[in-house]
């Protein structure tokens, strides 16, 4: 039996009531450590008169370290604070006798603040630390409609505090060494609570202040973060964490997460009619470590939910104005919307089965259909109908109510006859909170000989090879159809398409094949091209760059700025973006956008 390892969530136990204190002593010793984890063992030792009929041991461990499983004892936990129990077998000790318990742990801290039956580890009668005072209850200055100043009195404690752990609306939010934070990144018009907690240098935490409740000026109500304020949504990909190296906290630590409004996580498939998940393990099983989470905590292999979704619910806890929206199909997942346009009413509701899944409800703000194309050829050619993406998108809405966002990818084709003739976008756009216009992969290199061309022009310019493939064609028919600006977002694409074997600088120049890229042929991320292939001109409201042979076009933050205030002028919703990743460290496109769209 003393072999025999459990989980600790497995092992559950009683022992009898704690005897005296001051009767018995504990002893600590680290058996093994092979770098990824070690082996504890504790030895009680009654150190009294008379016969202890149980044994509680108790210690702390600081953030990061864990037991894993243990055996000989009954160990539980409370955030970082660990209690071990004895078995019924051995809890029983004469004075003078002796009983041990072990188990594995993962981490490099060392226990302390140890008791024994309620007394100290060493014989004592009293604990040899106390936790922190509460801190004062925090006031707040500086309120506007999307940040604040916290200030609170200090906490006391006899070896000295460390730092403050900082709590909005329950959640951690972050930790600081000083008595104040600036919290950032709010909704206007919105209620918050605020409580402080003190951590002292043995890792205790004490208990938490008075709390703050603060509510900030403005308001607007409906889905989003305000109805008449401009989006700024950015797609991130599950696979962005793979080869990519490209994470939610990169959000964070760019910058981008305090200038955007809305998130659509890509992607969701479409599979028998119905909406599926599309990679579990990116999406809810990968674990992080303290250094690669949003919030500095690691994630535990018992916790019940991990991977990006519990990511973005830590990112929407730093940033409640943040909207997170799933996004269903995609280029290669398209094919699935044509049996789902069958059955528009259960394809509807499996997607929100999916996206209401208790484990994840709160971190979905609704859902985005990105069809290409409904009526029409994308990777395969779909014939349901032109009626049959209006009549999904009914569903939808139907299914999801009024306090969700749903919203849709559609093409930009403006040319007569084209793409956006083909299906109903007009009649769809009633249920739908906004459209986002696919405003680039106009040109690329899937023409290989060229001629070369600007892949997201703004305009028409002399020499376009295709008329209607421009940003002002595709909305202008759009508005057309019946569409208030109001509900149409510019896209932007936050990487390039290129071409090799190109001799002429200006559009329009033969060649012999797509550029080199870093993960696929004619494409390259902006982050590589702002340096690699540095911008020669300008055309129709976007950037081009002749290096060598290589040829590419992308926008870069003078561009982005000038289609910000065309977009503005055409009082569209605002602007989106595909896909963080493509930006640079510092988040400079989505910055581009925020400030172009003030």
């Amino acid at each position: 039996m003393a072999a025999l390892a459990l989980p600790v969530a497995g092992l559950v136990g009683l022992a009898g009531p704690a005897q005296a204190a001051g009767s018995a002593t504990a002893t600590f010793t680290k058996v093994s450590d092979w770098g990824s984890g070690f082996e504890g063992k504790w030895t009680v030792k009654n150190t009294g008169t008379t016969t202890l009929t149980s044994w509680t041991v108790e210690w702390d461990y600081p953030a990061g370290t864990q037991v894993t499983s243990a055996w000989d004892a009954t160990v539980t936990s409370s955030g970082t604070h660990w209690t071990a129990k004895n078995v019924g077998w051995n809890g029983t000790l004469s004075p003078g006798a002796t009983a041990s318990f072990g188990f594995n742990g993962s981490g490099s801290g060392a226990p302390g603040g140890c008791k024994i039956n309620g007394g100290t580890c060493d014989g004592g009668t009293t604990p040899t630390d106390t936790p922190p005072s509460a801190p004062g209850t925090p006031t707040a200055t500086g309120v506007t409609e999307t940040a604040l100043t916290l200030s609170w009195s200090a906490a006391t404690d006899d070896k000295g505090v460390k730092n403050y752990d900082v709590h909005r609306n329950g959640t951690k939010l972050t930790t600081v060494t000083g008595t104040s934070f600036n919290d950032s990144g709010l909704t206007k018009g919105t209620a918050y609570s605020y409580t402080v907690t003190a951590r002292d240098t043995a890792d205790q935490t004490g208990p938490a202040s008075g709390a703050l409740s603060v509510t900030t000026p403005g308001g607007g109500t409906g889905p989003g973060p305000d109805p008449g304020a401009k989006v700024k949504l950015g797609y991130f990909t599950d696979w962005g964490v793979y080869q990519r190296n490209y994470h939610v906290k990169n959000l964070v630590t760019s910058g981008s997460a305090a200038k955007i409004t809305h998130i659509n996580y890509a992607f969701g498939n479409v599979q028998n009619g119905k909406c599926t998940i599309g990679d579990s393990y990116a999406d809810y099983d990968k674990a992080y470590t303290a250094d690669q989470s949003v919030d500095g905590v690691a994630d535990t292999w018992d916790q019940p939910l991990r991977g990006n979704f519990n990511q973005l619910r830590k990112l929407k806890a730093k940033y409640p104005n943040i909207k997170v929206i799933y996004s269903f199909g995609g280029w290669t997942w398209s094919g699935g919307f044509g049996q789902a346009a069958q059955n528009p009413a259960a394809f509807a509701q499996s997607c929100h089965d999916l996206v209401e899944d208790p484990r994840w409800a709160d971190v979905f703000d609704g859902i985005d259909i990105d069809w290409e194309y409904p009526n029409a050829c994308g990777l395969s050619c779909d014939t349901s109908g032109a009626a049959s993406f209006k009549n999904l998108m009914s569903a939808l809405r139907t299914k999801f109510g009024g306090s969700n966002l749903v919203t849709a990818a559609i093409s930009a084709d403006g040319s007569n006859g084209g793409k956006l003739d083909l299906a109903d976008y007009g009649g769809a756009a009633q249920y739908v909170d906004f459209y986002n216009v696919m405003t680039y992969d106009f040109f690329g290199a899937w023409d290989a000989k060229g001629p070369t061309a600007p892949h997201s022009p703004l305009t028409s310019y002399n020499g376009i090879p295709i008329a209607g493939f421009n940003s002002e064609a595709a909305i202008t028919k759009l508005k057309g159809k019946g569409i208030a600006g109001s509900k149409l977002n510019l896209g932007i694409g936050f990487y390039g398409r290129g071409w090799t074997g190109v001799t002429q600088d200006a559009p329009g120049g033969a060649a012999t094949g797509p550029a080199p890229g870093t993960y696929e042929q004619g494409i390259e991320d902006y982050k590589v091209l702002k340096t690699s292939c540095p911008t020669t001109g300008t055309v129709a409201g976007t950037a081009y760059a002749k290096c060598g042979s290589n040829w590419w076009s992308y926008d870069t933050p003078a561009t982005i700025a000038g289609k910000m205030t065309w977009a503005k002028n055409q009082g569209l919703k605002g602007a989106f973006f595909w896909e963080f990743s493509g930006d640079t460290a510092n988040g400079e496109l989505a910055n581009a956008i925020h400030t172009g769209l003030q």
